[in-house]
């Protein structure tokens, strides 16, 4: 069986509509843009089953059954989206709380970088993935990295005995 196109073209724009839901900044547009992203794919899914009977060996041919895979799919996908929907619910409520809004703001991070593009600033080379910071000629780098989180301790010495490290 041929999908339908009419399904077809509901899919494309349950997804269409979901991501340009999901580029706004409100936390309730992005909400509905992922309830129809997740309502998209389980769509989606379902198209790409075979339809047919009922998938109950003895009751319908084994030629004619429906693929049961894309139905507990389906069922599956229905019972994350309603988790991850209450999630952010909460967060968008919690936001309305604190805020009034349930905008998200800019990251004074991400402005940083936005000016720095605005002046043409090149690059450090800390800016550069992979790549350790250089120090500059003649001196070494020393200290920790101020954006680790959580740095090693310092290797512990053996005690002697004597109460000095």
């Amino acid at each position: 069986m041929t999908p339908n196109l009419v399904l077809a073209l509901v899919v494309g724009v349950l997804f269409g509509s979901g991501v340009v839901l999901l580029l706004e900044r409100s936390l309730s547009r992005v909400l509905i843009g992922v309830i129809l992203l997740t309502n998209g794919t389980n769509l989606l899914l379902l198209l790409g089953g075979r339809s047919g009977g009922a998938p109950i060996l003895g009751v319908t041919p084994d030629a004619e059954m429906s693929d049961p895979l894309a139905q507990a799919m389906v069922l599956t996908a229905i019972v994350i989206t309603l988790g991850l929907t209450a999630f952010m619910l909460a967060m968008a409520y919690r936001s309305w709380q604190l805020t009034g809004h349930d905008e998200v703001r800019d990251d004074p991070e991400d402005r940083r970088i936005v000016r720095r593009a605005e002046r043409h600033e090149l690059a450090g080379p800390d800016d550069n993935v992979g790549e350790a910071p250089r120090a500059p000629a003649g001196r070494v780098l020393g200290g920790t990295d101020p954006e680790q989180v959580d740095p090693e301790p310092p290797p512990r010495r053996p005690d002697d005995g004597t109460g000095r490290a």
